[in-house]
């Protein structure tokens, strides 16, 4: 009976879609990534609406840098457990890779400053830019959004107890060199 049973269980096993184990926590994780961005962006906003236009500069200036805080973590992030990390070299996420990975929502937020053509220009652009990055995060397979693929980053679950997560490559000058054929 019991050689039956684990025959059986082998059986399911290589006919059922693998894919299909990781798409429930993926899906989590996904919305949890959407959830620490509005985070970030309600902080921004709220700034802009108390502080106009004070506030809103320097919004987009901590958007800028704010994937670069707390070790990779912005405070939605560091909210929601999640941190970025370089896919060069698995540090956390540099300012300069920080910027170029929240521009998509850095720029149309600028034109906010300028009224009224400002603010048709932004309305015209971040629309699409915010609907390209949600529809990247759910229907790319590796769940990296625009930014992400702009600035070769991930994001990763910040578990402190998993250090191999965050992987160190050796420094270029460092390697030795090939030898020639």
């Amino acid at each position: 009976m019991k050689i039956r049973s684990t025959c059986n269980f082998l059986a399911t096993m290589f006919r059922m879609n693998r894919k299909s184990l990781m798409s429930g926590p993926m899906q989590r994780a996904r919305w949890f990534r959407l959830i620490a961005k509005s985070i970030d962006l309600g902080l921004v906003i709220l700034g802009a609406i108390f502080y106009y236009p004070m506030g809103l500069i320097l919004g987009i200036i901590y958007l800028c840098i704010s994937d670069s805080l707390y070790d990779g973590q912005s405070i939605g992030k560091r909210l929601m457990g999640f941190g970025v990390v370089s896919l060069i070299d698995g540090s956390p996420c540099s300012a300069f890779q920080s910027f170029i990975r929240n521009l998509p929502f850095t720029v149309p937020l600028f034109f906010l400053v300028f009224p009224f053509w400002g603010w048709v220009f932004s309305a015209v652009f971040a629309l699409p830019l915010a609907m390209m990055e949600v529809y990247l995060l759910f229907k790319g397979s590796t769940a990296h959004r625009l930014g992400d693929i702009m600035a070769d980053t991930t994001v990763i679950a910040n578990d402190g107890t998993r250090l191999d997560l965050r992987k160190t490559k050796p420094n270029w000058f460092e390697t030795p060199p090939v030898p020639l054929p």
